[in-house]
């Protein structure tokens, strides 16, 4: 059986000879999506859970930070290479975090990538990328990211952002406790949006009751509905297997049973379904080519028939061009479900930040705010980093059901399949938060404290001690102090009541502010992910509707030119068309073989 890169370039030369630039393109774009890099998985989690040293064992290299003062910050993508290269991709603009900023590849050793990432000057780095010659890397390429929650969510929230161009994500977790609820959280949003998940539980050489919590992990599993392997698995055992060349240890590690399932359920899934839209292109692309062939030979072969062949051609022709009006009903589906998505993200992200709010206000109602400031700051980071997140995952999911419904109404307009819709990731989309400010923490020196009690003493001491003064007691007398003294308290008391009423409504201003930030940004950057959608899917659909057009135009052309050849003419004509046909009914027949094969890879 011929392979897909043959079957492709026979396709390009067909769709040359047949003068069909835009096939030509299309073709050119699944040869390009085809010769790009393979699966891509990303290894999540939270900070210190050992997802760096997880993809040290599987590479069986030090090329991801480990230590306990250190905390992986940027994403550090792993693939294959004919030889060990490192790259650090920095930012050349003034906001590292901002979308589209240029960037510079400086090449470093790569012993050196660990501390590079780690140390001085990460604030410009965008991200690392390692190649190393490695079996496992063949068709695989995998991500180290950032920690999800805690401190630096915005960081946090760009791993977020990778999941829809992900083909599986490894959620690590440490076998010395279960299942957070954020963890858990997460896991259902990389399900929401990645098509495999895969669960790890990690350093089981250093928790001797792992198999307990894998158990336990299971059952959270089970209860969430969520179908996702888990494989305990031990880093250091696998790095010590690598480095004794310890067949049986690299076994007891958990490492080769969590290859073997990347290997067979991702990389062998994702080629047999990249080798399936393939096919989907070479066959739309032979069918497209074909057309106009046998339409022309039939009107050679058979004039009598060639009114009614072309009558009918010309009524495709027409219904064709309908579909590319802006009166079409697959546009109108696209428009107003553009509209009301758009209302609905701004509904969304409203509603979630109203909530978020409240929770604030009753957390800062319940407390003083000031000296609780930075614990309730990241608090709120950690809270609106996952409702942001969910908003997210929401628009997302909406838009990929948009996109079926203007499909299925392009399908039944009378339009031909679509090419699958690819929409790459929308980059830094998540990562724009502003940070929160700070507040008066309300602390106060000793001399402020004994002027506040003073200024209330001072009158409770002078008029006890003006009426204690007709019993003939002098104006500074026992009674006079006790009263200055309660008067001062009272006073001290009042006021620091005042201060905390203050910092609570400073408070409160403070966070409404931020979260009406996060909504303007986050909202903006959004409805741009979705207007990218929308844009996307109408090219798509617009060139397939042109591809149709356009290939029903040259049979017309083709049927209407067939009866002005001579009659010698007209005989090479039939003997070149029926070989072009030929050909095109050969490749049409192996594109075929090759979606079987794919299905049955499947």
């Amino acid at each position: 059986m011929a392979t897909s890169a043959q079957l492709l370039q026979r396709a390009m030369a067909l769709a040359e000879l047949c003068e069909r630039p835009d096939l030509h393109r299309r073709l050119v774009q699944a040869r390009a999506r085809s010769e790009a890099p393979g699966v891509r998985v990303l290894v999540v989690g939270e900070p210190k859970q050992g997802k760096s040293s997880l993809v040290n064992a599987l590479v069986g290299a030090p090329v991801c930070p480990v230590a306990d003062d250190v905390a992986t910050v940027v994403p550090t993508v792993v693939r294959a290479g004919q030889a060990p290269r490192a790259t650090l991709v920095l930012s050349t603009g003034p906001d590292a975090d901002a979308a589209d900023v240029p960037t510079e590849r400086v090449p470093v050793p790569i012993d050196q990538v660990a501390a590079r990432v780690t140390g001085r000057g990460t604030e410009r780095l965008v991200q690392a990328e390692v190649e190393l010659p490695r079996r496992l890397l063949e068709g695989l390429e995998l991500v180290d990211t950032a920690g999800v929650g805690g401190i630096g969510t915005a960081r946090a929230l760009r791993t977020v952002d990778l999941l829809p161009s992900a083909d599986a994500v490894v959620l690590v977790s440490d076998a010395s406790q279960e299942f957070t609820a954020p963890e858990m959280a997460f896991l259902e949003q990389a399900r929401a949006l990645c098509p495999t998940v895969v669960c790890v539980l990690t350093k089981t050489d250093a928790c001797p009751q792992w198999r307990t919590v894998a158990e336990l992990d299971r059952g959270h599993l089970a209860a969430r509905g969520v179908d996702a392997p888990l494989f305990p698995v031990s880093g250091a055992l696998a790095q010590l297997a690598v480095q004794h060349r310890d067949r049986e240890l690299h076994e007891e590690s958990g490492i080769g049973a969590l290859v073997d399932h990347l290997r067979r359920e991702v990389v062998d899934r994702a080629e047999a379904l990249a080798r399936r839209s393939l096919v989907h292109d070479l066959a739309a692309v032979t069918e497209h080519l074909s057309l106009a062939v046998r339409s022309e030979l039939a009107v050679l072969e058979d004039p009598a028939g060639r009114e009614e062949l072309v009558r009918g051609l010309e009524e495709a022709k027409a219904a064709a061009d309908d579909l590319r009006r802006r009166s079409s009903r697959w546009q109108q589906v696209l428009s107003d479900g553009v509209t009301d998505l758009l209302s609905d993200i701004e509904f969304d992200l409203r509603d979630r930040s109203r909530v978020v709010t409240r929770e604030a206000e009753e957390a800062i109602d319940a407390q003083d705010p000031g000296p609780m400031w930075p614990e309730l700051a990241e608090w709120l980071d950690r809270r609106i980093a996952a409702a942001v997140a969910d908003s997210y995952v929401w628009a997302e999911q909406r838009s990929e059901w948009l996109a079926e419904r203007v499909i299925e109404q392009f399908a039944r307009d009378g339009g031909a399949a679509v090419p699958a819709l690819s929409v790459g990731a929308a980059g830094e989309a998540l990562a724009a938060l502003v940070d929160l400010p700070d507040i008066d923490d309300g602390a106060m020196t000793l001399r402020e404290r004994t002027l506040i009690g003073l200024r209330g003493s001072y009158t409770g001491v002078l008029m006890t001690g003006l009426v204690t003064s007709l019993a003939g007691l002098a104006i500074i007398n026992p009674f006079s102090l006790a009263a200055g003294l309660l008067l001062g308290r009272k006073a001290y008391n009042d006021d620091r009541k005042q201060r905390i009423a203050r910092r609570q409504s400073e408070a409160k201003t403070v966070v409404r502010r931020h979260l009406d930030e996060v909504v303007f940004q986050v909202g903006k950057q959004l409805k741009d992910r979705l207007r990218t959608v929308s844009r996307t899917l109408r090219d798509l659909i617009t060139d397939t509707a042109e591809e149709m057009s356009r290939s029903l135009a040259d049979a017309v052309a083709a049927a209407q030119r067939s009866t002005k050849e001579a009659t010698a003419e007209r005989e090479a004509r039939i003997r070149a068309l029926r070989l072009r046909l030929e050909q095109l009914d050969r490749l049409s027949g192996e594109v075929r073989q090759l979606g079987r094969a794919a299905v049955a890879a499947a």
